[in-house]
Order: C-alpha cells, then structure tokens, then sequence
C-alpha cells in the first residue's frame, strides 16, 4: 500500500500535467505580482506618464469696478454667474463644419430651453418683418463689412462689398467654401454637387444664431483653449444640462463668470451704457490707447468685455481690471491635472459720478406722470381731429381712436399672437376682419394699378398713405434704385412734388428711365417687354406690403375709422393678451358694458397702466438736467422714456433688441444730450445781454410792443396778438415780449445805417458762445453739438432761426445765468478709487469761459426771471424761491410746439440750475411745472409720496403762448 502511494507522488510529480499545471501556476503568479505593481504600486505614476498632457495658459479676467452715485449707493457691480463656452475640438476634414454645426445647434436648444439666450453681438438682426436687416449704420456698419470680409480698414472695401445688404452677408458666411460656414443644406439632398441653399433647415432666427457663433469663433482663428463665450449669465437648470450632455457637446464647457448688473436701470441706462463684448474697431482702439498711455501691449483681446456707451465706455480703461493668469497641465478631456505658475487677476477701479441716484429716480417718475396727465388732458372722444386753419398748434387735440390705434402701432397689443394656438375669441375675431380687409386692399391696389390709374392728389386719404408707403417700401427694398432717380426730372416731380400722375404713371416711367431693378422682380421671360416687368412689379408691391409689419399695422388704423373693429375689441383685446395692468372692477365693467371704451382707456393712462413711452404719442419724451450752478456738476441727467440696459449688456438679448429698434418712443436715443431743438425764448438772456453790452439798449430803454413788427419782412408777431405796450429789459424778460427782442435784434444788425444780417448774427455768437451755447457741455458721454443760428438774427433773437441746443446745453447756460457769468463745463464724474477706497483721481470744477458784464445788469436780467416765476400760480407755494425763463419753440405746424423752462434755485443764492425739456410738449408751462416738482423734492418741500403718486398728474392751468 505504501509502494503505491509512493509510486502515485512519483508520477504526479513526473507526470507532463503536473509540470505544465506548474509552470502555468508560476507564470500566472508573476503576472499577478506584475498587475500589481503596474496598478497599484506604481498605478498613479503610469497613469500620469500615458496621459496626452498639454500645457494651456489660461486667462483670468479682473473683476470690473463698481460705479457708484454721488453718495455712495451702487448703480452698476458685478455678479458671480456662469457661462457657456464653446472651443474648436473637431478635426479639420470635410465633415468638419456639419459636425460644428450640428453641436452648436443642440447647444443652443439646450439653453434655449431652460429660458437662457445665445449673446447676439452680431450686426445682423432678424427685424420685426422676420427678415434680416443690419442693426448699425454708417461708419459702424462698415466697419463691420471689412471685418467680415478679411479688410483691415474700410478704404480697402470694393464698391460691390460697401453695398452688401445683410441677406448678402448671411450668404458669404453660410457658403460651403473655405470663407463660409456651410450652414444649410443641397437642394438635393443625396447629390452633392446640386445647389447649396443657404440657411436651409433652419429658422431666421437659428440661422442667425449659429452665423454669430460661428462668426464669433472664427474671430478668435479657432485657437484651441481660447474658447468663445457663447452664452453668459445662464440658469443652474442649464447649467446641469451642458454638464449631463457633455459627450454629445465636444469642446463646449460652462465656465464661472462675472455679469455685469445695473440697479434701477431704465433711469441710468442712458448715462451709464452697458458692457458688451469688444469689437475689432475697439480692439484696435483700446489697445493702442493702453499702449499710448503705459507701453503696454495688447492688453485687450477678442474675446474681453468692454463698455459700450456712456461711462462704462467713457472710463473703460479705469473700470477694467488688469488680466492675471494660470499656466496648467490638462489632460485630453481639459481638466487641469498640475498648475505650473499663476499670477492673480487684479480688480477695476470704481468710479464715483456727481449723480445723486435718488433724485434721478424721483425726476423720472415726475416726467413720466406728468406726460401722461398732458396726454390724458389732450384726448377727445372723436375718431379724427383737424386744426382748424387759424389756429396754433397749442389748440392740437388727440382723438381717441389714435389712442386706440397707438395700441397696435406702438406694439402694446401683439398681433402675431392673433394666429397663435391660444389666441382667445377677440383676437381671431379681429384677427378674420384684417385678413378680409387685407385681401379688399391688395384688390385695390391692384384695380387702382392695373386699370383706374387715379392721379395722387385725387385719392382719398386712405389710399394716399398706401401708395406713398408703396414708393418708400420699394425704395428701401432696392427695388426703386433710389441713386440713379433724377429728382428734377419733370415727371418724377409730378408725382413727388406736383402729386398730379397716379402711381400706375409713375412706376411705368420708372421702368422705362431703368430706375428698377428687374433682378429684384420675378420674370419667367428672358427678354421681358415693359408690360410684363410692370405685372412682376405689381406682384412684387403685394408680396412685399404683405411682408412689411409696418405696412401692415396701417391696415388697423382705417379699420378703426371705417368700424370694422371698435374701441371695445381694442380695450379687449389688451385685458386677453394681459399687456397692461388692469383693474377687476374695470375689466368686469368692459365685458358687462357698462364703461365705454373712451373712459376705459383714460383709466389705463390715468393709472399709468399704459405710459405715454407705450403709446408714443406727442408728447412722450422729455428731459431734465439738473447742475450745481457753483462746480459744474451734474446732479440729474434724465431721458424718459429709459430702458433696461441689463437686457443689453453682457449678452444682448436679441428679441428685446429688436423690440428697442422700432420702439416709437425712442428709448435708446438720450434726449438730455443727443435731442437738440430752438431754443425758444430761453434764448433771450443771451439777447438781452448782447444788446446792452452792445450798446443797442440800456437798462432805462423802453420799446413799445405793438403786436406786429413791421420793421422786417415778412413780418413778425409778438405771442400777444395786440401787444404788451411799453417794456424795458427786465420787463421783457418778464412777458417774453417778442416784439421787444425782435427790435434787439433788428438794431443789432443796422448800427451802421444799413441792415447787416450778418452783423448781427455775429454779435449774437459773441455772447452766446460767453455763456457756452457755442460748443458741447462737457458732460462724458455721447452730445450732440449745438447749432448757432445762421440767417434771420430778427427772429434769432427770440431764440429761432437755425439754433438749436441739448437739455444738457441749456443746463450749462442756466447755471452761468445763475452764479453770475461763470461758465463751468459740465461733468457727471466726481472721483475714482482703487478696490481698497484710495482716492486715485479726483475730478475738479473746469471753467470754460466767464460772462463779463456789469452787476447791475445781472441784476436787472435775474429780477426778470425772477418775475417770470412770480407771474405762474403754481410757483406760489414754494417756500424756495425760483427764477426762470419759459421757452416755446414751434418746430411744425401740425404737430404742438416744444416746451422748455430753464430756471436756478434760491433766487437769493443760487445752488442748482435745472433745465427741462418735453419735445412736442405744447407749452412751456408744462416743462415749468415739471420743474415745480422736482425743486418741491429737492428742497423737501413736500412729501416724496405727495409728488410721486404713481398716476397721472393733470396739469394746472394757466398757460400761456409766449415762444
């Protein structure tokens, strides 16, 4: 028994199996013992050592600095936020582009989605016609189209590229060729070689996104780890997403930012402008300023965020801070593995203006329900009203069915929701009457075109409006090549000037003097005669009218008179769409029937639940200046109406964009430094001063006011139609006689014996450049400059003629009025200090110029407007005591003057200088009690909630006429 286990060991160990189990033993044993040392003793280092490592500097932003009011509150800082970033990862091959393209189409879905928006910095915009249109001009614009076509300056653009509309450049970078994008699609899908179409399978507006995306990364030469910022701001909800769907989204990354956020914005964002990303143009301007300034070398970069107008742009270089950086490690997928070196971004300076905040946001409030108590007083319960031929554009009445039509017109009410799925009973009730009234007016422009040929001046109002608009719609298409029409040919005269020929006549010669463009028409023939172009353009007039919202809105207009639809279905239609506040009572009192259309639409001005900057009617704009009279500062600078400029910085919000653009009312535009008018008989100090120092008058002249000045012709009219009798210098200032300045004027212009224009145009240069109406304010940010009067120094003495000054202009001039002769220039800026509150800059008072005249004259001018202020009721009460001067100037006789009032507070010892301005405002007593209540807050002579209640403030009575 023995022998044979002995004999069994023997062979188990002699056995091939047992030899071979053995060394497959031993072989796995080292391959375990290898693994590991492969992954577990030495795992880290291999897995580092086999990584593709990259070094990659990346750029820190500095935080940009605060912007702060006179008192320390903040206006504009910065907010911790995150972005969406997109970076060139694809390969280049000829799948390269629909590859980018398909990421970036699912990305923006992807923010879309959760309410966030794609930042549109491109130029193209998608217009309220839904078709694309350039959304700058000028030298901006072609600017613009050599940066699109590879010029590094405008002189080098070809005629043809300087005429590129933006369809034309939407093409250029959507071809498929090495300067486009291949955005779109084959006619025939399967055929390559088949025409490219342009933007195929996507909207407008995608297709607009994705150009600007793109646009944007091939700004930056697709360089890998610069990335493109494609949205900023955006929600934790997408947020989550990009990060959840990142493998389908190569190179794109959320990345954490800085926004910038405005506080109160609609009542600064004129003045401080908003922050946007930088341009080329800026790029080089910036840079080279820097460079000026320091040495230092491109310090901005493409993808930076700079300021865009007003101070963000004006101090630009204090506010942007200085750029630190991370020189890293990242492996494949881009997460940082080791930092190498870093230097640490610094922070902006802040910038302190002399704006108090408070008082700007009281003035706003003050402008908007005071236009709104003018408009509310002016309107009628009529369809339609006429100025009667002897009457003054201060008797100008506002029917209520503009009102009703403004609603429309103005784009309270949204008729494209009319053919929306939720569209409610109203609107597609309304929605069916335009649609047959649409089809009755292409039939008659068809009829009028094809057969009845009615020459213009004999057409009804109606269609006048729509064959003038025919002409101007088809010139703006290219369609009319508006550069080669001859505006002395004789028959273009009888249609623009004569309005003798019927449009029918007029297009036909238009066509036969090769002033249309046929490649615009679709002609089927190759050598088409005169009638067929003329049926092409006929079919071209209705497709475009069709096409053009503007066009359009007309059509509701004369379906409001005609009573297709009536003042109800307006009212309704408002309380449906939500787009104004309305009370219950009120709303539950238009669907019962018991409150009439007019009353209900009163109630929503006179609650201010639609402003006069919504309706856009006149008057809805106005601004108020508000210095101190001793330095120069500014103290208030309103625009009304105001806007959000948090829609507009950082990324713009495209639609908000587009909404601005064709916003009636103007919003965007400054109306305390861009908007200049007459100035009216503001003026008059200017001439009053110019006459004495110039000997025409003394203090003890008199001049007796008749009315009529007979002395020039035509003849001029004082406001007083039978005169004010004898007046002296303060006395006219007093009754702003006209006919008393009219002969300043005259006398300054005959001291030689003989009438002199130009005598005495140069005299009132002289002294009105002394007050500092000869040049910009100084104020920092975008002014118009003034116009000095250049023929009928008459008429230039009552502040007509061709002068014309800002809000801001009339502001300075007032405050050297008030201090006695000395001009400051104006300035919003009071400090600036580093992050850490050292006073770095401090902004001292500049005088421009002084006023050289003896006290007493002072006193003679400032006791006139002191009893000018003294001559209107609602002045009475204040316990401040104020002098002014009143101001209307008629610009057109069909629409109401424009009202201003310049004044400085306390008469004894003058602090502020105000001057207000309401274009359009009918008289300047209303821009005088405008100023009423701002001087009642100033000076805390009444409850903040007594003057700013939050509804409609009727005017008090008492106007005058004086200009």
């Amino acid at each position: 028994m023995f022998d044979d286990i002995k004999e069994r060991i023997i062979n188990l160990f002699t056995s091939r199996l047992t030899i071979l189990t053995l060394v497959f033993l031993m072989l796995g044993a080292i391959l375990v013992h290898r693994c590991f040392q492969l992954q577990i003793v030495n795992g880290e280092k291999y897995l580092d050592d086999y990584m593709l490592k990259i070094e990659k500097t990346r750029t820190i932003p500095g935080t940009r600095g605060v912007i702060y009011d006179r008192n320390g509150k903040i206006l504009a800082f910065n907010k911790l936020a995150y972005s969406v970033k997109i970076e060139d990862v694809y390969e280049s091959n000829k799948y390269k582009n629909v590859n980018m393209n398909d990421t970036i189409m699912k990305m923006i879905k992807m923010i879309e989605k959760n309410g966030d928006h794609i930042i549109s910095d491109f130029k193209v915009i998608v217009d309220e016609n839904g078709e694309f249109a350039f959304s700058v001009e000028g030298t901006s614009l072609l600017r613009f189209l050599a940066d699109v076509y590879g010029h590094k300056t405008i002189d080098e653009l070809t005629d043809e590229e300087m005429k590129s509309t933006a369809d034309d450049i939407m093409e250029y970078l959507s071809r498929p060729n090495k300067d486009g994008f291949a955005i779109g699609g084959y006619k025939d899908p399967e055929d390559k070689k088949s025409d490219f179409i342009c933007g195929k399978g996507y909207t407008m507006q995608d297709w607009l996104k994705l150009v600007t995306i793109r646009y944007d990364m091939k700004l930056t030469s697709y360089r890998k780890y610069m990335g493109t910022i494609v949205a900023s701001n955006v929600s934790s909800k997408t947020v989550a997403v990009i990060m959840e769907n990142a493998e389908e989204l190569p190179g794109v990354s959320i990345v954490e930012d800085t926004v910038r956020h405005y506080n109160d914005s609609k009542y600064f964002a004129h003045m401080l402008g908003y922050t946007g990303k930088i341009s080329s143009e800026e790029l080089a301007e910036l840079n080279d300023k820097i460079y000026q300034e320091t040495g230092v070398e491109e310090k901005y970069s493409l993808n930076d965020v700079v300021g865009k107008g007003g101070i963000e742009s004006y101090m630009e270089t204090y506010l942007q801070g200085s750029k630190g950086y991370e020189k890293v490690i990242v492996d494949v997928t881009g997460k940082v593995i080791q930092t190498l070196e870093s230097e640490d971004a610094e922070p902006g300076n802040d910038v302190y203006l002399t704006i108090d905040r408070d008082l700007t946001i009281v003035v706003y409030n003050i402008i908007e329900q005071k236009l709104a108590g003018l408009v509310s007083s002016k309107i009628i319960n009529d369809k339609e009203f006429h100025l009667s031929p002897n009457a003054s554009s201060s008797d100008i009445k506002i029917p209520i069915y503009d009102v009703y039509f403004a609603t429309i017109n103005n784009s309270i009410i949204d008729t494209n929701h009319f053919t929306s799925k939720k569209a409610k009973d109203v609107e597609r009730k309304v929605y069916d009457l335009y649609c047959t009234y649409k089809e009755g007016v292409y039939q008659s422009i068809r009829k009028e075109l094809m057969e009845t040929h009615t020459p213009y001046n004999q057409l009804n109002e109606e269609n006048k409006v729509y064959q003038s608009n025919i002409v101007a719609l088809l010139k703006k298409n290219g369609v009319i090549l508006k550069d080669l029409v001859n505006n002395d040919d004789p028959t273009q005269k009888a249609w623009a000037e004569e309005e003798v020929i019927s449009l029918s006549e007029y297009l036909k010669y238009c066509i036969a003097q090769n002033w249309i463009d046929v490649t615009k028409l679709e002609i089927e023939e190759q050598y088409p005669d005169s009638s067929q172009i003329f049926a092409s353009l006929t079919d071209k007039i209705i497709e475009s009218i069709d096409k053009n919202s503007e066009f359009q809105k007309k059509f509701y207009k004369y379906m409001l008179l005609k009573d297709y639809i009536s003042g109800t279905d307006i009212c309704k239609l408002l309380c449906e769409q939500n787009a104004c506040e309305v009370s219950i009572e009120d709303e539950d009192r238009l669907y019962k029937g018991t409150i009439s259309a007019y009353d209900f639409m009163k109630n929503r001005i006179d609650q201010l639940d639609i402003t006069p900057a919504q309706l856009a009617l006149d008057p809805c704009n106005a601004s108020v200046v508000i210095t101190d009279v001793h330095t120069g500062d500014v103290l208030a600078m309103v625009s009304y109406p105001g806007y959000d400029n948090n829609k507009m910085a950082n990324s713009v919000d495209a639609a908000y964009y587009a909404k601005l653009s064709v916003d009636k009312s103007n919003p965007q535009y400054n109306f305390a430094t861009q908007y200049k008018a007459a100035p009216g008989s503001t003026f008059k100090i200017v001439s009053a001063t110019t006459g004495l120092m110039e000997g025409v008058i003394d203090l003890n002249d008199t001049i007796s006011c008749l009315g009529t000045y007979t002395s020039i012709e035509p003849n001029a009219k004082c406001w007083k139609k039978y005169g004010h009798g004898p007046e002296n210098v303060t006395s006219a200032i007093k009754d702003s006689c006209n006919y008393f300045f009219y002969e300043v004027g005259y006398r300054l212009s005959t001291r030689n014996g003989t009438y002199d224009e130009q005598a005495g145009l140069d005299a009132f240069y002289k002294y009105a450049d002394m007050f500092g109406l000869t040049d910009k304010s100084g104020v920092e940010i975008s002014e118009a400059s003034p116009e000095v009067s250049t023929k009928d120094p008459v008429r230039s003495a009552i502040g007509q003629g061709t002068k014309s000054y800002t809000t801001v202009g009339l502001a300075r001039y007032v405050s050297t009025i008030a201090n006695g002769g000395t001009c400051y220039n104006l300035t919003l800026l009071d400090k600036v200090t580093d992050s850490q509150g050292n006073t770095l800059v401090e902004y001292a008072p500049q005088v421009r110029s002084t006023v050289e005249i003896p006290g007493f004259y002072w006193d003679a001018m400032h006791l006139g407007m002191r009893q000018v202020v003294e001559n209107k009721s609602y002045f009475g009460d204040l316990a401040v005591h104020v002098a002014g001067k009143t101001g209307t100037a008629e610009q057109i006789k069909s629409r109401p003057s424009h009202a201003l009032f310049v004044c400085y507070a306390p008469y004894e010892q003058p602090e502020i200088g105000i001057a207000t301005r309401i274009p359009f405002g009918y008289s300047s007593d209303y821009a005088a009690q405008v100023t009423r209540d701002v001087v009642k807050y100033y000076y805390g002579l009444a409850e903040e909630n007594d003057i700013v209640t939050g509804v409609a403030d009727t005017p008090d009575g008492g106007v005058s006429n004086e200009m």
